[in-house]
Parts: C-alpha cells; sequence; structure tokens
C-alpha cells in the first residue's frame, strides 16, 4: 500500500541544473537517525519515506550526522542522481558517517577530508574533554558547476559536517568542540564562503551555540523567509521539542529557510526534522 502511495504522489526525479537558479544552492542538514532493523523505527520502515523526503526536497547538498553505510549506499541507489562521501567516527566505514550527500550535476567536488573534535583534530578517533565517543567533522570544498552568466565565475565554498557530544554533561565539550571547528576555518577555507552543518546537540541558549553565532551566522535568523517549526528533534512523534539542528553560513546570503516535517501516515524518516536553506553567494 506505501509503495502504491509513493507511486501515485511523487513523480520520479529529474535532475537537472536549470531546476534550480543559478549561483543559488539548497543546503540541507538530517540527522538520518541510524539504521536498525528492529522495532517500529526500523530502517527498511524509514527507508522509502526518506526517499520520499528526498524526491520531494530535491536539495543540492546535504550534511548528514548518525548516517551507517547502508543508509548512504541505499539512498544513493534509489536516487542516482546523487554521490556521498565520508569516514565513519572511528576512521572506517563500520560506525557512524558525518556523511556528505551532494549532486554531482550541480557541484564539482575539490577535495575532501576530516577531522576529529579532541585536543588531537589529525588523530583518527581520538577523543576529549570527557565525552563518551569519537566526535568529528567532514569537509569538503565544492564548486559550482551551473554555467556562469552575466560575467560571474564558478563559485567555490567550504562545506562542514558535525555531530556534537550529545550528553548534558557534554556542555564544555560541545563549546570546545565548536573552537576546533573554527580554528580549522581559515585554513580549510583561505577566505571562500563557508557553511557548517549539523547537529550540535546545543540550544540557542548555550555557549556553544553563542560561538557559532558569533563568528558564523545562523542561517535561520537570516532568512528572508522562514516555514516550518523552530525545533528540530521531535523522537519519532511529529512534535520536536528542543531546536538543536543548524545551518551556519559566511559569505552567503539566505532565502527561504524551513524545517520539513515530511512523514506518510505514522512514519517518519528520523527522530530529528531536517532543515534546508535556500542559499545565494554575496
Amino acid at each position: 500500500m506505501l509503495n502504491r502511495f509513493l507511486h501515485l504522489l511523487l513523480p520520479a526525479l529529474v535532475l537537472s541544473p536549470s531546476a534550480a537558479t543559478a549561483q543559488t544552492l539548497k543546503v540541507m542538514t538530517f540527522n538520518v537517525r541510524y539504521a536498525s532493523d528492529e522495532g517500529p523505527q526500523a530502517w527498511p520502515l524509514r527507508r522509502p519515506v526518506m526517499i520520499a523526503l528526498l524526491k520531494q526536497a530535491r536539495p543540492d547538498l546535504i550534511g548528514t550526522q548518525e548516517l551507517l553505510q547502508r543508509q548512504g549506499d541505499d539512498l544513493v541507489r534509489a536516487l542516482p542522481g546523487y554521490r556521498w562521501f565520508g569516514r565513519d567516527r572511528r576512521g572506517e566505514h563500520k560506525d557512524e558517517h558525518m556523511g556528505v550527500i551532494y549532486r554531482p550535476d550541480r557541484l564539482r567536488l575539490v577535495r575532501q577530508g576530516d577531522f576529529w573534535l579532541s585536543e588531537t583534530p589529525d588523530v583518527v578517533g581520538s577523543s576529549s574533554w570527557g565525552t563518551d565517543l569519537p566526535r568529528m567533522a567532514t569537509w569538503a570544498v565544492f564548486e559550482t558547476l551551473d554555467k556562469p552568466t552575466s560575467g560571474k565565475q564558478r563559485k567555490r565554498f567550504v562545506f562542514v559536517d558535525t555531530h556534537l557530544a550529545h550528553r548534558d554533561q557534554d556542555d564544555d565539550a560541545r563549546d570546545r568542540a565548536v573552537a576546533t571547528i573554527l580554528a580549522r576555518l581559515p585554513k580549510l577555507a583561505a577566505g571562500l564562503p563557508v557553511i557548517v552543518a549539523g547537529d550540535m546537540n546545543a540550544r540557542p541558549e548555550t555557549a556553544a551555540y553563542k560561538r557559532f553565532a558569533k563568528a558564523l551566522t545562523d542561517a535561520r535568523t537570516a532568512a528572508t523567509q522562514v516555514r516550518g517549526p523552530e525545533n528540530t528533534f521531535h523522537d519519532f512523534t511529529g512534535n520536536p521539542d528542543r531546536r538543536i539542528d543548524y545551518l551556519f553560513v559566511r559569505g552567503f546570503k539566505v532565502g527561504t529557510l524551513e524545517t520539513g516535517t515530511f512523514h506518510l501516515g505514522t512514519t517518519y524518516p528520523s527522530d530529528h526534522f531536517p532543515v534546508t536553506a535556500a542559499v545565494s553567494f554575496r
């Protein structure tokens, strides 16, 4: 019944540069909730709903959190206009990834890498400040592939995707993690525009959020139009109770920002809502 509903509801996804305004990108951050084969939120039940969401939203670039390799592979197999990359938090492909999914018809991957949110960021799998799990960031330099118009050149920018420590007692670790990310940006960006996406596990009143907001711009506060709820974590209920998922930018104008609440019946693709922003270069 679900497959028939999806067939009737959603047309096939056609990916073409003309579908988006030149020099404008649709960027999403999405904690996809790691795959499990058991319970009412099993990945085989959520997978078609997540695919339907992405077909509807059609982002150019997605920073995911908690992505397992099988999930990334499932998504790009179902959506052949996308690719993904990234290592997991232990430097392999057995654990959760800060996987980056993108449209190669709109973006060229120039270079990519990762680092860990610790006192030794270049040590794979390292952790500090009392966190119970390694935390990391995946980064990339992208170049737009839109045909330049009116003398404009193709643009490059830096994208950073992260997932900060989750426990209540990790406030200091989250703040130090943000400091680590910001300390890396000058070398990674070298003056390029920046987008940072992630599940920060930090509400707007926290030190971690304030450190980000001092150095970058919260896309929600800069958006010309905002749609959907402010809060993003809903624990599969559809009723979010906290805002912890963000897009921060520098060197971009933000058009519409939307917190998506897509679901089919009682099935949600994740326990977080995705946040999507239309951004254009200044």
